[in-house]
């Protein structure tokens, strides 16, 4: 079962990882890799990581119980890296406060939502909340492999590397017995 420190852990480790990508894309590859055009789902590593944000504003409608009004999950919502970046700290400073504010009980809640696809479907708050996080750690990777077209070697954003972290600096933070 999900618990409160763990589902507030995750959110910051998903912040942190998402802050130690765009920094390295903005400090390690050229300008133009972030829209450089390949061969994957989402066209570039912007397409890829305004996919990232998207699903978060879908599911942090489906924690809320309201409309997100997309029909599928591949908008180019912000086509400026740093528009994204800017939007894409929000929204996970959002998912921190939110787990923050969680219990037992209130991650156990199971919510009906709709996916984009129309599909009916039923969760609890704990399993949303752990997809989000686990999706963004998956597109992470993908935009990690793009690194190598320009012989640069991707940031480390494994969670274990966050969990090493200082705790007095803000960012480590220990999980309770473990992981």
């Amino acid at each position: 079962m999900l618990t409160t420190s763990t589902a507030l852990m995750l959110a910051k480790y998903n912040h942190w990882a998402d802050q130690i990508l765009f920094t390295a894309i903005q400090t390690t590859l050229p300008p133009s890799a972030v829209h450089q055009t390949r061969k994957t789902l989402f066209q570039s590593m912007l397409g890829t990581l305004n996919h990232n944000h998207q699903v978060d504003l879908i599911w942090r409608a489906h924690l809320l119980n309201q409309e997100h009004g997309f029909s599928h999950r591949r908008d180019l919502l912000h086509p400026d890296f740093g528009d994204l970046f800017t939007h894409q700290v929000e929204i996970n400073q959002w998912y921190i406060d939110w787990a923050g504010q969680q219990d037992q009980d209130s991650l156990s809640v199971r919510s009906k939502f709709t996916y984009v696809n129309g599909t009916e479907a039923e969760m609890t708050r704990g399993g949303m909340f752990l997809h989000i996080v686990h999706h963004k750690t998956y597109h992470r990777g993908w935009v990690g492999q793009m690194f190598f077209d320009y012989g640069v070697n991707p940031p480390e954003m494994d969670l274990c590397v966050y969990l090493c972290l200082p705790v007095d600096d803000g960012v480590g933070m220990e999980v309770e017995g473990g992981v």
